[in-house]
């Protein structure tokens, strides 16, 4: 079952998704930016920037499982963002989807996102998920159900390129994110100013 590929860490699962087909309704999408989250101080993969490291919450409860479940946010309370839960039932950690390929349904990406050039639609998580019609109400889908509104296919494992998360003030050094070559819908890196000098950080 495509799922338990993602019953494993969270780089392991980032890696996994690189390359994933995700459907949303209408829209079809090829995963090639993800970055890696892990959970709370006293789990297997503790991480100051995830949202669980705080422990279980109202806000993170998805996040602690069941595998293959979609956990949305919102990033500066505007920007909706996904992320696909991972690791071990109970144990939080998620990858959050930052860039996709559209690769069917352009016309109601571009009705999504308005006017702006193809490889750009989907390049960011808040625009991903514009683009595709992901919404805060698709909180805790199950990505492998067949009769789910949002669904995702793994593939073929792909060689992948590493390198710091993007933006995040904590933990702000991990090469945690993970891209594949040679694609212009893969984001820029920015580093948060709020974070500490690289190799600072942990």
């Amino acid at each position: 079952m495509n799922a338990q590929r993602l019953s494993v860490d969270p780089v392991s699962a980032a890696r996994a998704l690189l390359g994933a087909t995700l459907t949303c309704r209408e829209v079809v999408a090829e995963v090639v930016e993800v970055e890696a989250y892990g959970g709370p101080a006293d789990g297997p993969w503790p991480d100051s920037a995830s949202h669980s490291f705080r422990g279980r919450g109202g806000r993170n409860e998805v996040m602690f499982g069941p595998v293959g479940r979609m956990y949305t946010y919102r990033s500066h309370g505007i920007h909706v963002c996904a992320n696909v839960v991972c690791g071990d039932d109970g144990v939080a950690a998620a990858v959050l989807l930052r860039a996709a390929v559209v690769t069917d349904g352009f016309g109601l990406a571009h009705a999504h996102r308005g006017p702006v050039a193809t490889a750009a639609l989907a390049r960011g998580p808040g625009n991903l998920c514009s683009a595709l019609g992901i919404t805060m109400q698709d909180n805790g889908l199950d990505l492998f159900d067949a009769g789910s509104p949002v669904r995702l296919t793994l593939g073929k494992p792909r060689p992948a390129l590493s390198g710091p998360r993007v933006g995040v003030s904590k933990a702000a050094d991990r090469p945690w994110r993970f891209w594949l070559a040679d694609h212009p819908e893969v984001s820029a890196y920015r580093r948060s100013p709020r974070a500490p000098a690289p190799g600072d950080g942990d």
